[in-house]
C-alpha cells in the first residue's frame, strides 16, 4: 500500500498543488523515475483516499458574503461525530475539526449570501439539541489560506 509520507508520493504531491494537470510524463522526467512510477503512485495515493486532483477556487479573490468560524460545546448525550456528521451535510461547512480546549468543534461555514448564513445559524446551530453553546467569530480579513501539503 502507498503511504503519503513516502518521499517520493510527497514530491508528486508537491508538484501537482503548484499544477494539477501537469503530465506524468514531466512530473516523472523532473524526478528521475519512470512514467509508469508516477501513474501507479498517483493510482495508488488516489484508491487510499490520500490525493484528489480538483480545482481550487481562492476565497479571496471570490468575495464570500459571510465566512465564520464556529466554535461548539456537544450537548451531553451527543457525541462529536454525531455532531460533526450533521453539520458536514451542509454544503456551506467547509471544515470541521475536533479540538480540545474551550470547545469540542472547530467549525468554519463560507457563504454567498449573509441571508443563508443567518438561517444556517438559526437552523443548524441555535436551538439544536446536541448543541450545548456556540461562539460565532465572524471573519474580517483572510490573510492566509492555504490548504495544501506543507513544505518543509
Amino acid at each position: 500500500m502507498t503511504s503519503i509520507d513516502d518521499e517520493l508520493n510527497r514530491a508528486i504531491i508537491k508538484m501537482l498543488q503548484v499544477d494539477g494537470r501537469r503530465s506524468y510524463k514531466d512530473i516523472a522526467k523532473e524526478l528521475k523515475v519512470s512514467e509508469g512510477t508516477i501513474r501507479n503512485r498517483i493510482q495508488s495515493m488516489k484508491e487510499i483516499g490520500a490525493l484528489r486532483i480538483v480545482a481550487v477556487a481562492d476565497p479571496t479573490t471570490i468575495g464570500y458574503k459571510a465566512d465564520a468560524m464556529i466554535g461548539l460545546k456537544v450537548a451531553p448525550g451527543h457525541t462529536i461525530e454525531e455532531v460533526s456528521k450533521r453539520l458536514g451535510k451542509s454544503v456551506d461547512v467547509v471544515y470541521i475539526l475536533w479540538v480540545s480546549g474551550r470547545y469540542d468543534l472547530l467549525i468554519e461555514i463560507v457563504t454567498n449570501d449573509q441571508g443563508n448564513f443567518l438561517e444556517f445559524l438559526e437552523t443548524q446551530i441555535h436551538g439544536q439539541l446536541d448543541i450545548a453553546s456556540s461562539e460565532t467569530m465572524p471573519g474580517l480579513k483572510n490573510f492566509k489560506n492555504q490548504f495544501l501539503l506543507k513544505y518543509d
